[in-house]
């Protein structure tokens, strides 16, 4: 003790304070640090997501039991965390009740607990315990100004002011077709269904391939032209096109919304609605599957769970069914995901229910169920039929693995397991018909297996896994032995025959792309709204030229019809007319 201390400084000392700088440091490294390494936000994802929260534990240990208070000053500092925690959850937005919590709310309060105990470390208890209090609480406190509108590809919150519009929460003036149009319309559209360009999430065969002639290179001397944009509901559904129809699925406000555009105007033909508001932390408001156009009609399945089937020129529930009561589940964390598939006569769908509720299959045109059967319980994957050895085949990827079914029966051909810890948010590539493309997220990286027929069965034999691409939710793009997608953070190309990186540059974000097969380019649609135009080149990273096509983070898959791109995502639509070469 200083001899120069007073008798009534005597029974305290100054903080030990530099174990609380090392756990501050590493909470502050964990958090902001690896969305600046390659690769790093997806493949660890999980050390600024827990490890701050480790931080905040180890800081009150060290307050505890290390820091030189005394033993008044640890209650009162300890229960006044402990405290002030549900205080400002229970005042803050809806929103930021949930993850976030313990993501930033919690160690924004650790950290200036640390920081207050710094700058009172010498004086009196009571004066120094009220400080740190107050250092911890005010910047808690300032979270309740906030409302999160989920995270972007990195696992970054989107944060806005608390009073700012939330997605898919404002009321909505539509542009409507005039009533003497809907009936001109009616019968424009089902002659358009019967050969739709577009008819479902990822286009004809779910492999995100375009028929289109070669676009031009230039777009500052021959810019893509606006034909219109507009504000849409939230959610992550693409748009299925019939001729000049296109048809996604919206959050607005209460209502869960199926609605049909005119393509050449972005004028609403129709909507149909039904009360229902699906929200989460990560994802945001909104569905996320996307409609399937077949048989006439139009199928979509809601993120809560409800399977339609709707009149195609007026939207007009023609059948409903309900995997609450059916499966006997609760939607997933991120909500019904899968978009319908529609082949003999059969509405095909993931369910996720336990026993033989996993994959359910319903008569088209009554909505009566047909087959069940048992695959993995989670799963953001649409179910896609493709041909296998010569024969169709419904191919589905759960977090059991992959799952090979007779389209009309539902027989199992195959179940390929390849377990996972979390929820695969990919399209299975078939590659010929007997090459089939396993991505999965979160740095397990992704699997080429070659199927052969064993009896009326098939069998499956692994040709290479690969961490050269980290998928993530950027859907892979199969092109002349190569395979192009974003391993991480960034765009890669892979050699189909050894699953070895052959390069890897440019930045897109989690964004999505479309193959243009006969051009040799690919179309991102970046995840920061830009769309840009790549070459499909083995020998390097092209980006031949973009332009910026929406504002807000942009999930959604784009979709290209001839040289019309339509483009969505939570806050926004548009219709561009890309130039074509020459």
């Amino acid at each position: 003790m200083n001899p120069e201390s007073t008798p009534a400084e005597s029974h305290y000392q100054p903080l030990r304070m530099w174990p609380a700088f090392i756990l501050a440091a590493l909470m502050v490294l964990c958090r902001y640090v690896p969305p600046f390494i390659e690769g790093a936000s997806s493949q660890y994802w999980y050390i600024p997501v827990f490890f701050p929260v480790l931080a905040c534990v180890l800081i009150l240990i060290w307050w505890l039991a290390g820091s030189r208070a005394t033993g008044r000053e640890k209650l009162i500092g300890f229960l006044g965390v402990i405290l002030a925690v549900p205080l400002v959850f229970m005042f803050s937005h809806a929103s930021m009740q949930g993850p976030i919590t313990s993501y930033l709310t919690l160690p924004l309060g650790m950290l200036g607990f640390v920081t207050g105990a710094f700058i009172y470390s010498r004086k009196p208890p009571k004066q120094r315990v009220a400080g740190i209090l107050i250092a911890s609480v005010l910047p808690m406190s300032a979270t309740t100004l906030l409302q999160n509108e989920g995270i972007n590809g990195d696992y970054i919150f989107d944060l806005k002011s608390r009073w700012s519009s939330a997605p898919g929460a404002g009321e909505w003036v539509a542009n409507k077709t005039a009533p003497a149009d809907v009936l001109s319309a009616g019968a424009a559209m089902d002659a358009a269904l019967i050969t739709a360009e577009w008819p479902g999430f990822r286009g004809v065969d779910r492999m995100g391939r375009a028929k289109t002639p070669k676009l031009a290179t230039d777009w500052k001397a021959n810019p893509p032209k606006l034909l219109w944009k507009k504000p849409v509901g939230a959610g992550w559904s693409s748009f299925a096109v019939a001729g000049a129809f296109a048809f996604t699925q919206e959050q607005r406000g209460a209502n869960e919304v199926t609605v049909c555009y005119d393509v050449n105007t972005g004028n609403e033909v129709w909507t149909q609605q039904r009360q229902a508001r699906f929200d989460e932390p990560m994802g945001g408001p909104g569905p996320r599957a996307t409609p399937t156009l077949a048989d006439g009609a139009v199928f979509t399945v809601s993120a809560s769970g409800l399977l339609q089937r709707l009149k195609a020129s007026t939207g007009d529930v023609v059948w409903q069914q309900d995997f609450k009561s059916l499966a006997g589940r609760e939607p997933p964390m991120w909500g019904y995901s899968s978009s319908p598939l529609v082949t003999h006569s059969q509405v095909i769908v993931f369910a996720g229910g336990a026993g033989d509720k996993g994959i359910m299959a319903f008569d088209a045109a009554t909505g009566q169920a047909r087959w069940s059967v048992a695959c993995g319980p989670e799963s953001y994957s649409s179910p896609q039929l493709s041909r296998v050895l010569g024969d169709e085949t419904v191919l589905m990827l759960t977090n059991d693995g992959l799952l090979l079914l007779d389209p009309a029966t539902g027989r199992v051909r195959l179940n390929y397991e390849w377990k996972f810890q979390g929820y695969r948010a990919l399209q299975p590539t078939v590659i010929g018909d007997d090459i089939v493309l396993l991505p999965t997220p979160m740095s397990e990286g992704s699997r080429a297996i070659r199927l052969s027929k064993k009896g009326d069965q098939l069998a499956a034999e692994e040709l290479w896994t690969t961490k050269d691409l980290k998928l993530d939710f950027t859907e892979i793009m199969a092109h002349q032995g190569y395979l192009y997608g974003i391993d991480g953070s960034m765009f890669s190309c892979v050699d189909l025959k050894t699953g070895n990186r052959v390069w890897k540059d440019g930045r897109y974000g989690k964004g999505e792309g479309v193959l243009l097969e006969s051009a040799d380019q690919i179309l991102m649609a970046a995840e920061n709204g830009r769309v840009a135009l790549l070459r499909a080149d083995p020998s390097g990273h092209q980006e031949l030229t973009s332009f910026v096509a929406l504002r807000g983070k942009t999930w959604n898959h784009p979709v290209l019809v001839g040289n019309t791109l339509l483009v969505r995502n939570g806050v926004e639509a548009a219709c561009y007319s890309l130039p074509l070469a020459p």
